[in-house]
């Protein structure tokens, strides 16, 4: 496919732009690109103190509340500020739309690469915890998820970051959507509080097959990629696919129409 022949061919340029991104983004502040780690760590560990050592909040069975908390956490900030850095990305570098010959199908793939600095963070900590408490991740598991992630994020921004190059305001309502998503999925809440039909139509959700199969790296109660002969990893995926079709769709029959409204 096309899409892919550009990434493989622009490869260099994307991973260039992507740190310049990141370091764009703090080029104001006196600790620089520092702050991008300082901060999620701070917010990630304020709920661990919070949740667990001050409401002793429990978790799942016999595993510590932070080990089930950070992979969760973890993930939802990486896919958050992924989706919504990428979802705007045409319009931030749209310099590049306007005045010169560039492959603008890139553009998204270069935030989220600047989103993945501190993600990947995130997922370490998570990591480092996990071992520190005694419950190491399963590494292929841990790979699998993460793979997982960067084919959502690019299907998903292959749609959103089109549709906000055309219409400014969806920016607003996509960011209204991803607090709603938060809050919807099990990152805070354990989906062992709902019952009946109610948990699967909970596990079919994208987010949550990869908060809970994040956890399933590090905890053997959580079976979400593996449960019911795969039925979750199947739907995760068939939705994963249909959005990059129809995003890349999207994307393809607008693009010509971009450095006009912009």
């Amino acid at each position: 496919m096309n899409f892919f022949k550009t990434l493989i061919q622009n490869r260099k340029t994307i991973f260039k732009l992507g740190k310049n991104d990141f370091r764009n983004r703090y080029a104001n502040a006196s600790l620089g690109a520092l702050w991008g780690f300082l901060q999620p760590f701070v917010f990630m560990m304020t709920y661990v103190i919070v949740f667990q050592y001050i409401m002793h909040t429990g978790s799942s069975g016999i595993y510590p509340y932070s080990v089930w908390f950070l992979p969760g956490m973890a993930i939802w900030m990486f896919c958050n500020d992924a989706i919504m850095q990428s979802s705007n990305s045409i319009r931030i570098y749209s310099y590049l739309v306007k005045k010169v010959v560039f492959p603008v199908d890139i553009i998204p793939v270069i935030t989220l690469v600047s989103s993945s600095m501190v993600g990947l963070f995130l997922i370490l900590i998570a990591c480092g915890v996990g071992i520190a408490f005694g419950f190491p991740p399963n590494i292929l598991n841990l790979i699998y998820i993460i793979f997982c992630i960067y084919c959502f994020i690019i299907a998903f921004t292959r749609l959103t970051s089109a549709l906000t190059t055309l219409v400014p305001d969806f920016v607003q309502l996509l960011s209204i959507a991803m607090q709603l998503f938060m809050w919807f999925t099990p990152i805070v809440w354990n989906l062992n509080m709902i019952h009946g039909k109610l948990v699967a139509v909970f596990k079919a959700m994208p987010f949550t097959y990869l908060v809970e199969g994040m956890r399933q790296a590090f905890m053997e109660s959580s079976t979400i990629i593996t449960e019911h002969h795969g039925l979750f990893t199947i739907i995760f995926w068939t939705i994963t696919i249909f959005l990059f079709i129809f995003g890349n769709y999207v994307f393809k029959k607008s693009k010509k129409d971009f450095a006009d409204v912009l």
